[in-house]
């Protein structure tokens, strides 16, 4: 089969790889869409590199139809070939053909096309594991979600207010704004123009100060947001795009009972990943059938373009998510 490798100067090439081992418990999948992620550009970097035992090259979701199944993944799964399957993996998504445990697949919601699926496992379960798991959200809290015009917000805010919370959100430019209305986000910070401490201090004044934070960028502007949360707010930290280091007073933190969290879904055990999936089937696919949350496609593009699709999320052009179509 063919899949897309990292050359020597980091160029991404559509080369012949060996086809993927499919162990009892597992599926093998003929791929028809593979999403892209930051941490694709992450790992091409080689700051990222995949858990043991997965493939070397890239993509971490993928929807596709089921061609075989191991023995145990026959007798113990609901999956059949023919079966259009949406699956999380630790890698190895960019390619014709993926292998994957059982427990990594969902079924693709109705209603949604081949590359909006792809758009799901990983985004879905990262926003679930941080909305919910890490978090904890209850309706009527707060949320800022920083990044609002990136793939993973068009997935955090829609199921946030889909299940009932406010949320604040950002972007680097005004003219973004109207870009991710559709997400139907409560308030939206112009970066260009407005302080998140500043802005979150307003919040807090009006009676409603954030209970949640998703924060992908960190920097200074961490540190000095977390004067103004709410008593027992947790700030999950998922990337720290502006940069690694802050300034933090302490003693907020212990007397104001605020959390700080460090969260990434890839470095999760496969349990608890197949548990997030089994949650987002349960809870979250009725919201994307009756429409309340979809995904949002920015791009698609064939998979032998996989160069000039990280190029767009490099320039941070996409309001949504990229996704590859392989033929």
């Amino acid at each position: 089969m063919k899949a897309i490798l990292t050359g020597k100067n980091r160029e991404l090439l559509w080369e012949d790889v060996p086809d993927p081992a499919v162990g009892p418990e597992d599926v093998l999948i003929k791929v028809e869409a593979a999403a892209l992620n930051r941490a694709d550009l992450m790992q091409r970097a080689g700051d990222y590199p995949p858990p043991p035992g997965c493939p070397e090259w890239l993509g971490l979701e993928i929807a596709g139809t089921v061609i075989k199944l191991g023995a145990i993944a026959e007798k113990k799964s609901r999956w059949r070939a023919g079966d259009k399957v949406c699956a999380l993996l630790g890698g190895g998504g960019y390619a014709q053909y993926v292998s994957a445990h059982y427990a990594m697949l969902m079924p693709v919601p109705k209603a949604c096309s081949m590359a909006e699926a792809a758009a799901i496992p990983e985004a879905f379960a990262t926003a679930y594991l941080n909305l919910f798991l890490e978090g904890k959200a209850k309706r009527g809290e707060t949320l800022l979600m920083f990044g609002g015009d990136s793939g993973l917000a068009s997935v955090v805010i829609p199921m946030a207010k889909a299940f009932g919370l406010r949320v604040i959100t950002t972007v680097r430019q005004k003219e973004r704004k109207m870009q991710i209305a559709h997400l139907c986000a409560d308030r939206i910070i112009d970066l260009s123009a407005e302080d998140v401490a500043e802005v979150l201090r307003e919040e807090a004044q009006s009676g409603s100060p954030v209970n949640i934070a998703i924060d992908c960028v960190g920097g200074a502007a961490m540190g000095k947001s977390l004067y103004h949360l709410a008593y027992g707010a947790r700030w999950i930290m998922i990337a720290a795009l502006a940069g690694n280091m802050t300034e933090i007073d302490l003693k907020n933190i212990y007397v104001r009972n605020i959390r700080i969290i460090g969260s990434t879904l890839r470095s999760r055990t496969p349990r608890v990943k197949a548990q997030i999936l089994s949650q987002l089937v349960q809870k979250v696919f009725p919201k994307i059938e009756n429409g309340q949350i979809k995904p949002t496609i920015y791009k698609t593009l064939p998979i032998t373009e996989a160069e000039q699709a990280h190029a767009i999320l490099e320039r941070c052009e996409n309001v949504g998510k990229v996704v590859l179509l392989v033929e």
